[in-house]
């Protein structure tokens, strides 16, 4: 078999992209031992041979091998940062405190090891494919139970399949995690276009209902004729959107971030008003949090989606680029206390880092920096029209919606109920914040579980 290498990096980032024959089969027949990302069919060669001109290898296996060279430069370029004075304030009100991205670049370009990463990424099955002209990353694991329910989980910003990869093994293996072999999941990771290891547009049109396409596009591919989706952040507006669509392949979505806000509630808060008169409890708490949200902590997501290409110092400092993936905040603060945490190695503002640890957050960071992807992933809210991914959605398909407590907002009920026509499952949890597969992975998919059950 004929092997390709794919260059996707700024400073050639290598990554052997086996072309398998075997490969194409993907479409009618599952290809994969397990988790372990083993190929096997019973195909004959003649039959491989014979599938493979007719798809023209439309699915590529794919493997991550930076040049030691990258890794270097990187630390190089971290090491030999110029900074500024400290805030002049006590707390994080200014941006990400001095003390904290300097003891995170400190670990980074010393200690902090890409590889353990690399490795993480190569155990599992990972593949490229072309849409619409674009190649599409994606990690595809297939459950050993019969009747596993095919799921499609879209990343957010500043996230990647990095975030996802925790509940990998409790989604598809759910027997090891206390579930029973009927919540199983067959697992169908991709990075968004201009994130990670998918190309970067050259051209405008990429925007979430474009994207929205391009999952079933792929799912389809993949031999999938029935299917669920789940998101957060910006992956929660591409599964909306995917809703919205409707595809008859598509038998309901689950969100942890929905579009809930009336269009009334979204003009008083666009306009700066107190909360209108007549709101319950839930719906002032709401209120107030999307409030504090807009005005204190929405600066990142108004540049991005009116002047993304500015954004030069990101594709030229790794601490640039750190310290503006870190200032996402949640429900807590920003930065997110629980991201701080596992930055710090310790509990800051009461709230702790659950299984997030600090190496998790720079192998996000620097897989944006190996693919040079901070302005292309930028350019998805410049994509967006301004339309908010809080925007009160129409959605007639079946829904379900977990609320984390440390969320940006917390949905409730009744706004929900108005958004998504056919709500089949609600509920608050006790703990983890905006990044809640990264941070809650057992209890997320335990979310996700419940969720879809009434699907299956």
């Amino acid at each position: 078999m004929k092997k390709a290498e794919a260059i996707i990096s700024r400073r050639h980032l290598i990554v052997m992209s086996g072309l398998s024959a075997g490969a194409t089969l993907l479409a009618r027949r599952p290809l994969f031992a397990g988790q372990k990302g083993i190929m096997s069919t019973t195909a004959s060669t003649k039959e491989v041979y014979a599938m493979a001109q007719t798809t023209a290898s439309a699915v590529r296996s794919f493997r991550v091998n930076v040049p030691e060279a990258e890794l270097t430069e990187l630390r190089r370029r971290i090491n030999a940062t110029r900074w500024p004075e400290r805030e002049t304030v006590t707390d994080a009100s200014q941006g990400v405190q001095l003390a904290t991205i300097r003891g995170l670049a400190r670990n980074w370009g010393t200690d902090y090891n890409w590889r353990t990463c690399e490795a993480k990424l190569n155990a599992l099955p990972q593949f490229m494919t072309e849409i619409d002209g674009l190649d599409i990353h994606f990690i595809h694991v297939r459950s050993k139970h019969a009747n596993a329910l095919p799921l499609i989980v879209t990343h957010g910003w500043p996230g990647s399949v990095i975030e996802q990869l925790k509940i990998i093994d409790p989604l598809t293996n759910p027997t090891a995690h206390g579930a029973n072999a009927s919540d199983a999941f067959h697992l169908v990771i991709p990075s968004i276009p201009g994130y990670g290891f998918s190309g970067r547009p050259t051209t405008t049109g990429w925007d979430p209902a474009h994207i929205a396409r391009a999952w079933v596009a792929l799912m389809q591919r993949l031999g999938y004729t029935r299917f669920v989706a789940q998101g957060g952040d910006v992956g929660a507006l591409i599964s909306n959107v995917m809703a919205e669509q409707a595809p008859p392949e598509l038998l309901g979505i689950h969100t942890n971030f929905p579009g809930t806000v009336p269009p009334d509630i979204g003009k008083a808060l666009q306009c700066g008003d107190p909360p209108p008169s007549g709101l319950s409890a839930d719906e002032r708490i709401a209120y107030g949090q999307l409030q504090d949200f807009r005005t204190k902590h929405f600066a990142y997501a108004i540049e991005m989606a009116t002047r993304p290409q500015t954004l030069y110092g990101l594709a030229d400092s790794p601490v640039g680029l750190a310290a503006w993936i870190l200032d996402h905040g949640d429900g807590y603060g920003q930065p997110a206390p629980a991201v701080t945490s596992a930055v710090l190695g310790r509990t800051t503002d009461g709230h702790p880092a659950g299984d997030l640890t600090r190496d998790d957050v720079l192998d996000n960071i620097t897989l944006y920096w190996l693919t040079n992807t901070a302005i292309s992933a930028a350019r998805l809210y410049w994509e967006n029209k301004g339309m908010s991914v809080l925007n009160a959605v129409n959605v007639s398909i079946p829904a379900a919606v977990s609320v984390f407590p440390g969320e940006i907002y917390q949905a409730p009920r009744s706004w929900t109920e108005r958004a998504y026509h056919k709500l089949i499952y609600y509920n608050k949890v006790d703990k983890g914040g905006h990044f809640a597969a990264w941070e809650q992975p057992e209890l997320f998919s335990t979310e996700i579980r419940a969720a879809f059950k009434s699907l299956r």
